[in-house]
């Protein structure tokens, strides 16, 4: 089910809302539970159950550990099969065809199998509930003995198909004692109109512009044309994952709970660097935590602090996707932040804003052609179009017709990707004033009957990090 569906916006929602709010106080986190599962079964009616047997695996693994902490063999022990367990099932549905692809490839033999869909999530859900089982052994949260509650944290249905990552200790305390109010529940009302008009309005119509552009014929692509097919892309998953962000925390906020900021105006970067403290912050949070810093981080030499890095975005490149294209992106990302901390960084700092600016955005146009393409190969003929390379040369009429006819959606993308609209929403609300608040509420409603009008004419637009 999708956030973006009439069917949840018109049925699923309002239904669970009411009985959230009708029923008894005990029975809130009982009725999310039963919610969440009847939301991922809708879509996922047979790995339903590899979810139930993951809560109750873990939920077991979990007190496990907490028992065994005096005897740290004995946890650690409990530990290490547990992570083994949850990395071999998420290798399992997700690399399963990589990796035996890449033998057929590479040696000769030919393995058949039997590709199986991917559980929707399984990397979102999978992470979250390692947090938990690491911090558990670290002592750094206690064990969950109620069984619901440890479900309700795996399953959460506003952030359970695509994030943002919620690490346990963030969680712990508002899964039994969380504040609702009339203004935090409006609050989230919104934070969920500006995310779906961001992923209906703004990602779906720069995604007709990508898929326009990637469906022309080989040869018949200019080199502006290329560009203006990777910059719709670029504008697409952002809005479309940070749409579905802003989805989940208003959602959470319409519970009662409090979601981690995932996204923080990534476009505005200076450097590749910044990019990654502002981009999917929940994941490099997450590995910074559980794999980086383990590794010793930046307090070992320069070789190991390498070493360490080539390993986080290597991982990282593979968490996105069973590909080699995922991987050389991955790893593309890693050396660019390599050579940024031992040598660009004090020039980024001097040169003037626009110089890094222009040079950040070109370095995350190239990756993402690296993230949207099939195969590596197909990510290097298109690069080669880029940069004119087989091209229909540097700029023809389709190009033309692509930039000036979508130029208010254009320029919409572009500052929508800055903290202008917000900053201007922040002062506006800041004042307090009666009128001010009527006219945010008309724009709100406003944004959500465009959005509705947009979803009616569609038939399905799923949000792109579903296949992750």
């Amino acid at each position: 089910m999708l956030f973006s569906s009439i069917v949840f916006l018109f049925t699923f929602l309002p239904v669970v809302l009411i009985l959230y709010y009708v029923l008894p106080a005990a029975c809130r986190n009982p009725v999310l539970l039963l919610a969440s599962l009847v939301f991922y079964a809708w879509g996922e009616p047979v790995y339903i159950f590899l979810m139930i047997l993951s809560i109750l695996f873990n939920y077991i693994s979990g007190l496990d550990i907490a028992r065994n902490l005096e005897n740290k063999k004995k946890a650690k022990r409990s530990l290490v099969f547990n992570i083994i367990v949850n990395i071999a099932i998420l290798g399992f549905f997700k690399y399963e065809g990589f990796v035996l692809d890449t033998i057929n490839h590479v040696f000769p033999v030919h393995i058949k199998y039997h590709a199986l869909a991917l559980p929707i999530g399984i990397s979102f859900y999978t992470f979250q509930i390692m947090s938990y089982i690491i911090d558990v052994y670290r002592g750094k949260v206690k064990v969950q003995k109620n069984l619901l509650n440890f479900a309700l944290y795996v399953t959460m249905f506003p952030q359970l198909i695509a994030g943002p990552i919620v690490q346990y200790a963030d969680i712990d305390e508002q899964l039994t004692h969380r504040r609702h109010s009339i203004g935090k529940f409006g609050d989230g009302c919104m934070f969920f109109i500006r995310g779906l008009a961001k992923k209906v309005l703004l990602a779906n119509t720069s995604g007709m512009i990508f898929t326009e552009v990637t469906g022309l014929s080989k040869g018949n692509v200019s080199v502006l044309t290329a560009w203006l097919g990777a910059f719709a892309y670029m504008f697409q998953i952002y809005f479309d994952f940070s749409g579905y962000s802003d989805m989940a925390i208003g959602l959470g906020k319409m519970f009662g709970f409090e979601l981690c900021v995932n996204f923080n105006y990534p476009y505005v970067s200076k450097s590749i660097t910044e990019f990654w403290r502002r981009w999917h912050i929940s994941l490099s949070s997450w590995f910074r935590d559980y794999v980086y810093i383990p590794l010793g981080g930046n307090r070992v030499s320069a070789a190991r602090h390498i070493f360490n890095l080539l390993v986080v975005w290597l991982l990282t490149g593979l968490w996105h996707g069973a590909a080699w294209n995922f991987v050389v992106w991955g790893l593309y990302y890693g050396v660019i932040l390599i050579i940024e901390k031992y040598l660009l960084a004090p020039v980024l700092e001097k040169i003037p804003g626009i110089f890094s600016h222009i040079y950040s955005i070109f370095l995350i146009v190239i990756g993402w052609v690296l993230f949207f393409s099939s195969s590596l190969g197909q990510a290097l003929e298109y690069m080669k179009v880029m940069f004119g390379v087989g091209a229909h040369g540097i700029v023809d009429q389709e190009s033309l017709y692509l930039l000036t006819t979508n130029l208010v959606l254009w320029l919409m993308l572009a500052i929508g990707s800055t903290r202008y609209v917000h900053v201007r929403y922040e002062h506006r609300m800041r004042s307090r004033r009666w009128n001010t608040t009527m006219i945010n509420g008309v724009v709100y409603v406003i944004l959500f009957v465009v959005s509705i009008a947009y979803l009616v004419t569609e038939t399905y637009n799923p949000f792109l990090y579903f296949r992750f």
